[in-house]
């Protein structure tokens, strides 16, 4: 399932080059490290509490808007309900594509906007564009 959620930003950024940011890293790096071997793609990887150089730290609730600035993708994994609504509007504001990959069976929290449910292979997410 992982693969299939990988491969599904793999296709949306396309081989153009592209900016990407994955909000609220944690210690799951698989996807960023799929799209990091993508030459064409800029990865930029945010969380509150970075755990290592490569994780910038920002809060999404106050979120530094000029390191979103020119970004085509935004996604975050299993980001906690209270935390959504902020993705939303990061992504409006900056009007960036966002992915958001629940937990399962969890309903998003992302008020009046309303994101698309997107099943890609084994992989269930939600799509904002």
């Amino acid at each position: 399932m992982w693969n299939d959620f990988g491969d599904y930003i793999l296709a949306e950024a396309g081989t153009d080059n592209v900016r990407i940011a994955e909000i609220g890293v944690g210690k799951f790096d698989m996807i960023a490290n799929m799209l990091s071997e993508r030459e064409n793609i800029t990865l930029i990887k945010t969380d509150i509490l970075p755990k290592d150089s490569t994780v910038i730290k920002d809060d999404i609730t106050n979120p530094n808007i000029d390191l979103y600035r020119n970004t085509d993708i935004i996604y975050s994994i299993r980001p906690p309900s209270e935390l959504q609504p902020y993705l939303v509007s990061l992504a409006l504001e900056v009007d960036s594509q966002l992915i958001i990959k629940p937990l399962t069976n969890e309903d998003l929290n992302t008020g009046r906007v309303k994101m698309k449910l997107k099943n890609f292979r084994k992989a269930s997410f939600y799509t904002l564009r």
